[in-house]
């Protein structure tokens, strides 16, 4: 459901009835994850290993740096960055001759001029006939200026710097400040590591072919004739995939209860597509079978985190699910219902733990229209019912209730943070209970939102209207004028991975419930033309979070004898 600031337990879950299937009921099970970005870890959530007697072990490494895939991805990121900048100076400060003769220097043993590997690429994109490839001295003037000239608009540069940390400070900046720079500045600004398309082409991947492959093809900028720049246009393409190269291996983890765990790629389903690695689904379809399950989980709400899933995911992996899993709270359904704000370093209102079943019932709007989601999208959709202590049996009888009728194949009350696998054992069934018809081998059709085949803004509509809710979708001036350009470019035919609050249907995330008749407000298209998606920013989503008043890592600490405190 729509998450909160009370907390759904969705990882928790996760892992809760991976522990149920596995270790209680004794079916061949793993589950895949995201890594956790060490942004939220230090200021927001305080750690991503689920929670209670449903966790990932060992936690502390989960949680921090794991095996260093999201700094490669940093390393990576900014490395294709700094090309960028270096290639608009030297191409401002140097002629065509000069930019030649630096580019492809002269062999003194062989006498020729010859080019690197990655700049073959470039070649074949400009049309130069192949016998040329063996010397640059052969290509004419003309040629010679199209090869060492990328032209790049500095108003078009659509890469950014990233880094693993909620500084908001950095969401605009101005580079080329020293003197050495010679005036060339330029305003950009960093993303978070886990919004950075390299992350997205680590999710997407299925090879490390595949990989090197979409590495190159990923857009950094547009020349002033309005060409698309790639990767492998600055010659950067393959030093990020040997970067790259050992990110691309899931990590074995495990659980409590000794069910194993993938722990691979790391995107927020608010501003990056939101899911673990196609290459970690793949690997756990083939270690558990028929018999098996492969639970993988999907960021924030089923309007973002299973979107994406379907429009993106599934179509880059060709994996169909056979079921989806809901969680919700009922705390949660209460500030949906019209539950009072939750304020940091405050006593919870006691409206979230007195009973309220009118309010609860009220708040389940927001639960049916996810229900209502997952199942145009083609899927049984299974209710867990996260269970606190201050839940009463009528609040969950409720929940049930509504979740139901509403047209869950079954809703089912969860104790899993407090008994483990033990406690979604009842889960566990009606998930195999929902999937009974529809085994992995012949999973159902998905009915995704849009076809391909529709122009930019109609897909960006389709979402808004057919999962959202909203009346329609309202472009800036800006981002009119880029899906214009991206249409040009061919790009018109990618999916649509949209950067939205997650905290409502709508672009407002303060609109609890399940507002409806709203209008989506796209400020900004960014390309992922390597990882395969366009982006579309709506309203004041920023994609590098910021700092709370009271941040996370005030809770973390080390103990005298090593040992990690205040993670959870």
């Amino acid at each position: 459901m729509t998450p909160t600031p009370l907390g759904e337990g969705k990882s928790t879950t996760t892992v809760g009835l991976c522990q149920a299937l596995g270790a209680h009921l004794s079916r061949p099970v793993l589950t895949t994850v995201r890594q956790p970005s060490q942004g939220p870890t230090f200021g927001i959530k305080g750690g991503a290993a689920g929670g209670g007697y449903s966790q990932i072990i060992p936690m502390e490494s989960l949680n921090l740096h794991l095996t260093g895939d999201i700094h490669a991805i940093t390393a990576a990121n900014n490395l294709c960055a700094a090309a960028v900048d270096a290639r608009m100076f030297h191409e401002a400060t140097q002629s065509d001759a000069a930019l030649f003769g630096r580019l492809c220097p002269l062999d003194g043993k062989t006498g020729r001029r010859p080019f690197a590997p990655v700049m073959l690429r470039r070649l074949r994109k400009l049309g130069v006939p192949a016998e040329k490839f063996c010397d640059a001295e052969l290509l004419t003037e003309e040629e010679r200026a199209r090869f060492v000239r990328l032209d790049i608009d500095p108003a078009a540069v659509s890469w950014r710097r990233v880094l693993d940390v909620n500084d908001r400070f950095l969401r605009g900046i101005t580079t080329g400040q020293a003197a050495t720079e010679k005036g060339h500045t330029r305003a950009t600004g960093f993303d978070i590591s886990v919004a950075s398309e390299i992350m997205a082409v680590l999710a997407l991947t299925t090879s490390l072919r595949d990989m090197r492959e979409r590495l190159g093809a990923m857009v950094v900028a547009s020349s002033k004739a309005g060409a698309p720049v790639t990767a492998d246009d600055l010659g950067v393409g393959g030093a990020l995939a040997v970067l790259m190269r050992d990110a691309i291996e899931p990590t074995l983890m495990q659980t409590l209860e000794a069910t194993p765990v993938l722990v691979h790629a790391g995107p927020f389903a608010n501003i990056a597509h939101g899911n673990s690695s196609v290459l970690a689904d793949d690997i756990g379809l083939k270690l558990v079978g028929e018999r098996g399950f492969v639970v993988t989980e999907a960021g924030f709400g089923a309007d973002i985190g299973l979107e994406k899933f379907v429009n993106i995911k599934c179509r880059a992996s060709g994996l169909l699910p056979d079921a989806a899993v809901l969680v919700a709270t009922v705390r949660a359904l209460k500030m949906h219902g019209g539950g009072p704000p939750v304020t940091a370093g405050k006593p919870l209102d006691a409206a979230y733990t007195r009973e309220d079943v009118a309010l609860v019932t009220k708040g389940c709007e927001n639960l049916k229209r996810h229900i209502a989601n997952c199942r145009a999208f083609g899927l049984p959709v299974v209710v867990a019912v996260n269970k606190f202590a201050t839940d009463s049996d009528a609040e969950l009888e409720a929940v049930r209730v509504a979740a139901e009728a509403a047209g869950a194949a079954r809703a089912v009350v969860c104790e899993h943070h407090a008994r483990g696998g033990e406690g979604a054992v009842d889960l566990a069934h009606a998930l195999i209970e929902a999937t009974s018809g529809s085994p992995s081998s012949a999973s159902p059709a998905l009915n995704f939102t849009y076809d391909l085949s529709l122009p930019i803004e109609e897909k960006i509509n389709a979402i808004a209207t057919k999962v959202y809710g909203a009346s329609g979708v309202e472009l800036s001036a800006e981002a009119k004028a880029q899906a214009e350009k991206f249409e040009k470019q061919g790009f018109g035919r990618l999916p649509i991975c949209m950067a939205k609050t997650q905290y409502s249907f709508s672009a407002d995330p303060s609109a609890k419930g399940a507002p409806s008749g709203f209008i989506i407000p796209v400020r900004e298209l960014r390309p992922s033309a390597g990882a395969g998606f366009l982006v579309a920013l709506v309203g004041e989503m920023q994609t590098i979070p910021g700092l709370p008043t009271r941040p996370g890592f005030f809770n973390i600490d080390i103990a005298e004898d090593g040992s990690v405190v205040g993670l959870s």
